[in-house]
């Protein structure tokens, strides 16, 4: 598996993967976006060995806060530690970018997401009731600021 850089040219299969993964998923104009406008943004995609997009993860960094916008792994790589890797690489590369702690949404339902995320170090800060629009569920409110040192060899692309 290998984690890098998301470029325009992974915008189809992000939104392939996107499609498959959330009920309200974001348009492929929306990644696009992200990469070309949005300054903020900083997205990562893992691939397995023939080239195929398995994963993707984003966030938003803003001075000294990062904030996870998505993360997907697809079905067949789940419980293989795809979903730990590219949540380390991404937490790797917003600490590299000045981000002091990190935080997310997660469902009150996706107790696997859950427990990845408190393996990592995230705690729960709170909770946004009626989050998500599909089912009006809450989401849980993590924060992390235990943060991987910043790479001293780390060079943006």
């Amino acid at each position: 598996m290998i984690i890098r850089r998301m470029t325009l040219a992974d915008v189809d299969q992000v939104h392939a993967l996107e499609l498959a993964t959330f009920a309200m998923p974001w348009s492929k104009q929306s990644f696009a976006e992200e990469m070309t406008r949005n300054a903020c943004a900083r997205y990562l995609v893992a691939m397995d060995d023939t080239g195929k997009l398995i994963a993707y993860a984003g966030a938003w960094i803003i001075f000294d806060e990062a904030h996870v916008t998505n993360v997907a792994v697809d079905k067949a790589w789940r419980g293989q530690g795809v979903g730990r890797a590219i949540m380390q690489a991404l937490m790797q590369y917003v600490a590299n970018m000045g981000a002091q702690y990190l935080t997310l949404e997660v469902r009150r339902s996706n107790m696997v997401a859950q427990a990845l995320y408190q393996r990592l170090g995230f705690v729960e800060l709170g909770v946004r009731k009626r989050y998500y629009e599909d089912n009006g569920e809450d989401a849980l409110l993590l924060v992390c600021d235990h943060l991987p040192p910043v790479q001293a060899s780390f060079t943006e692309e």
